[in-house]
């Protein structure tokens, strides 16, 4: 038992060592300075080439670094990209959870099917021709909410016109 406890603290370490490498390396590589190191990579590599004997040696080790740069580069912007989703999503369910009036069955839409998403799609394109067909836009909080005041001042109109 404490063997496996052991292991499992070794592997959170490295788990948070490797996390806060890639933080870091995150961080640094959208900078100004990156970008000048990269270009006096460049200048530097161009400026080699009297030092190579074959002009496919010489690029051969700009084609090699750049494919590894970018190789590691790629889980590090997808890395990014699923954190910052994953925050924005949670924001976005507490926002939803909060706010009086709005649908609950979004909250955790990413996680829905395709076919799921499509039926919320097309209940919100119907929210959209009923707000449109509204002076107000932002008089209706929900699909319900704006299919029940839509028929309310449909209803309300009818009866005023037949009064008249």
């Amino acid at each position: 038992m404490k063997s496996r406890k052991r292991k499992s603290l070794h592997a959170n370490h490295h788990e948070h060592f490797f996390a806060r490498l890639a933080q870091k390396a995150t961080e640094r590589a959208g900078t100004t300075a990156a970008f000048f190191v990269a270009a006096f990579l460049i200048i530097a590599w161009l400026a080699t080439r009297p030092l190579f004997d074959s002009f496919d040696t010489w690029q051969l080790v700009i084609n090699t670094l750049t494919t590894i740069v970018t190789f590691l580069m790629v889980f590090l912007i997808q890395r990014t990209q699923n954190k910052d989703s994953r925050a924005i999503h949670l924001k976005l369910n507490e926002l939803v959870a909060a706010v009086e009036g709005a649908s609950n069955r979004l909250i955790n839409a990413e996680n829905l099917t395709e076919e799921e998403l499509e039926v919320l799609h097309a209940h919100y394109a119907k929210l959209l021709e009923l707000a449109r067909a509204d002076v107000h836009i932002t008089d209706c909080h929900s699909v319900e909410e704006a299919v029940n005041r839509h028929e309310h001042k449909h209803r309300h109109r009818k009866r005023s016109s037949t009064h008249k």
